[in-house]
């Protein structure tokens, strides 16, 4: 007698279709197609707007095959789902000749301009380390790139969230040109973050530019804003303050030694903002900018810092002296700064007492990162202080600086610290010390 019920179904056909749409979350564009061919219902999770909200395509200077195949594909299911997108990353790896830059310019025209006619939820857009100051960016081509996407942002504006042209290395007017766009239905701008560090070329005195203090007093509703700090003036901080103030959280800022910072800006403009914008705090990361005296000029009292990091990047200079740092200028934000970043080369100085009374003046310091000339007895004293509650850090890492070939001592040493102080580490702190030799 032949059986004429229903061949057992697999427990996947009852799959909610929630938890199946969360399946293909985790897939990859080739996963998904092959998986999409399955049954009729995997093939509808397949085109759930929901898998589609975030993309990120790869533009692969010196590509293989395999990159070949993931940078079509993406681009290819960007284009199909592009109207459910909301989250859009174009990378630029590594390009290497001319020939490549007109083909990147001219696809991301393409698909710029589809998304424009049929995207209306795009909220994030990031375009990053473009360096258009490069040679391979030729003039035609560079222009016409920035005009397609001042079109692309005037098309979005009323939506965008979210913007992030780090490292695009541009021309003080291509770059208030691209900003403008953000606000010229509208005459003004409601997006919240703009990621503009190493926006503008190198050298560019962009703090005395009218233009750009025009172009900034269009954004009304900003949150966080990461800039360079040859950007910051008088003039700019009152425009946040009267445009801003009562959104604005965060302002991370960059200084870097080929970036003017000799400008003078008060502390009563700085003093002003915080009182308007009691939310804000203030991040600074000073690359090889070392000088007590360049630094005094910009880490005034009055700003409200809650993280600074300090990186000489390895190069070892006698003019970069830190102990004035350490003891004048960073105990003034005892009461508001949380996080704290040395990489150092500091060959011609010990620091350890005057990075210790530091750590123990600021109540409110969770994050510390040291690679400097330490001695291993450091780490003993910062724990044990750890443990009497004087201080109240969850993260350390420290790279200890050795001018010796062997540091099997040093490390003996370390071991030794660790195990006395195993209970604390294991259970309060995120620990990471090592030593490393600089010969």
């Amino acid at each position: 007698m032949e059986d004429d019920s229903e061949p057992e179904q697999s427990s996947w056909a009852y799959l909610p279709d929630v938890c199946l749409r969360h399946v293909f979350h985790w897939l990859d564009d080739r996963d998904r197609s092959r998986a999409a061919l399955v049954c009729k219902k995997w093939s509808c999770a397949m085109y759930s707007g929901s898998l589609w909200r975030c993309r990120t395509i790869t533009f692969y200077g010196q590509p293989s095959r395999a990159r070949t195949l993931e940078f079509q594909s993406a681009l290819w299911y960007t284009k199909k789902f592009g109207k459910y997108l909301k989250h859009l990353e174009i990378k630029l790896s590594n390009p290497y000749n001319t020939p490549f830059i007109k083909k990147f310019q001219a696809i991301t025209r393409g698909l710029l301009s589809h998304l424009g006619k049929c995207n209306s939820h795009l909220v994030s857009l990031s375009i990053k380390y473009l360096e258009l100051d490069c040679l391979i960016w030729k003039n035609v081509v560079r222009a016409q790139f920035i005009k397609n996407l001042a079109a692309f942002l005037k098309r979005m504006s009323n939506r965008l969230n979210y913007l992030n042209l780090k490292g695009a290395r541009i021309t003080l007017e291509e770059g208030c040109e691209l900003l403008n766009s953000l606000s010229s239905l509208t005459n003004r701008s409601f997006i919240s973050e703009i990621n503009i560090e190493d926006f503008f070329s190198l050298h560019l005195s962009v703090y005395s530019s009218a233009l750009f203090h025009q172009t900034m007093s269009k954004f009304h509703s900003l949150t966080i804003l990461t800039f360079n700090y040859n950007c910051i003036s008088d003039e700019l901080l009152d425009i946040l303050r009267e445009h801003s103030s009562h959104s604005l959280c965060t302002l991370n800022i960059k200084c870097h030694i080929h970036d003017p910072h000799g400008q003078v800006v008060s502390g009563m403009s700085w003093a002003n903002l915080a009182k308007r914008a009691p939310k804000l705090n203030v991040n600074f990361f000073f690359e090889r900018v070392m000088k007590h005296d360049h630094l005094a000029r910009i880490l005034l009292v009055e700003i409200p810092v809650r993280s600074i990091s300090l990186r000489s990047c390895y190069f070892s200079d006698p003019d970069w002296t830190m102990r004035p740092t350490l003891t004048n200028l960073l105990p003034a934000y005892w009461h508001g700064l949380q996080k704290l970043t040395l990489e150092l080369n500091n060959d011609h100085e010990l620091l350890d007492n005057e990075l210790l009374q530091l750590i123990l003046s600021c109540k409110r310091l969770l994050f510390l990162k040291v690679w400097a000339f330490l001695s291993v007895s450091f780490m003993e004293r910062l724990l044990q202080n750890r443990a009497e509650r004087k201080c109240i850090l969850t993260t350390i890492k420290v790279r200890i600086y050795t001018a010796q070939d062997d540091s099997t001592e040093e490390e003996q040493l370390l071991a030794d610290i660790y195990r006395k102080f195993k209970y604390l580490i294991d259970s309060e702190l995120n620990y990471f010390v090592i030593t490393y030799p600089m010969v």
